[in-house]
C-alpha cells in the first residue's frame, strides 16, 4: 500500500503549480476565446480537475467526520467544492496574475472581465487541479488539494449555505436554469411528507423528500449537485 503523505511532506498546490510542465501550465491558463479549438483551452482540464477535487475532499471528509451521515457529508462537500470556494482558492493561487501573463496581446478590457469573473476563476482553479493530477498523480495532488481547501471546509462547517443556491450557481455556468415541482404528498396532515423534483432543460436532475416543500426542494438540489459534478 502506498505511504500516505504526512503534514511534513505534503506539497502545496501552489508548489505543484510551479512544477507543472510548460504545456499543461499553458493550457490551464488559456481561455477558449484565445484559441481556435476549445479543446486547447482550460475547459478539458477543468472537467478532470472537478472530479479530482470532489474525490480528494470526499476521501478527507469520510474518516474525519465519522458520525456524519451521507446527506450531511454530501452537503459539506458540495459547499466546499462550489464555484465560490474554487474562486477563492484561485485568488490564493494568483490566478488573475497568471491569466494576465497568458493573455494574448490586444485582449484589453475583455481580459479584465475574465480575470474578475467568479466562474472563470473557479474553472481555472479546477483546471490547475486537473493539470497537476495529470502531471503528478493522485498521491501527490490529493493532499495538496485538501490543504488548499481546508479553509473552505472550515467555512462550510461554520456557515452552511442554501443548496438550492449552490445548484443554481452551478447550472448558471452552463446557462441553464433549475425549476422545482412537488411530485407527491403523502401521510396525514400532522406527518406530511413531500417529494420534490429538480429539473433542468426538461430533465430530472434530482429528487428529494422532506416534511415541508422547502425541505424536499433542498434535498432535491443536494442530490442534483452529485451526478452533475463530474461534467461541470
Amino acid at each position: 500500500m502506498p505511504r500516505k503523505p504526512t503534514a511534513d511532506n505534503v506539497q502545496s498546490l501552489a508548489d505543484l503549480l510551479e512544477q507543472l510542465p510548460e504545456d499543461l501550465a499553458r493550457q490551464a491558463f488559456t481561455h477558449a476565446s484565445w484559441v481556435e479549438h476549445r479543446a486547447e483551452s482550460y475547459e478539458r482540464l477543468a472537467f478532470l480537475g472537478d472530479v479530482v477535487l470532489s474525490l480528494a475532499v470526499s476521501d478527507h471528509l469520510f474518516p474525519r467526520f465519522e458520525r456524519y451521515g451521507a446527506g450531511r457529508l454530501t452537503k459539506l462537500r458540495a459547499q466546499t467544492v462550489s464555484g465560490p470556494s474554487c474562486a477563492r482558492v484561485a485568488l490564493e493561487l494568483g490566478v488573475p496574475e497568471r491569466l494576465r501573463a497568458a493573455a494574448p496581446a490586444g485582449t484589453g478590457r475583455s481580459f479584465e472581465l475574465l480575470a474578475t469573473s467568479e466562474r472563470v476563476l473557479a474553472s481555472v482553479c479546477e483546471a490547475v487541479i486537473g493539470a497537476c493530477y495529470l502531471a503528478f498523480g493522485t498521491e501527490r495532488v490529493a493532499p495538496a488539494v485538501v490543504a488548499a481547501f481546508e479553509g473552505q471546509i472550515d467555512d462550510a462547517l461554520e456557515h452552511p449555505v442554501d443548496y438550492k443556491s449552490l445548484l443554481q450557481e452551478r447550472l448558471a455556468r452552463r446557462a441553464e436554469v433549475v425549476t422545482y415541482r412537488i411530485a407527491c404528498e403523502e401521510g396525514p396532515a400532522h406527518d406530511r411528507r413531500f417529494v420534490a423534483i429538480a429539473e433542468a432543460e426538461g430533465h430530472e436532475i434530482g429528487r428529494g423528500e422532506g416534511k415541508t416543500k422547502k425541505a424536499a426542494e433542498q434535498e432535491a438540489a443536494m442530490q442534483a449537485l452529485e451526478p452533475r459534478a463530474a461534467g461541470d
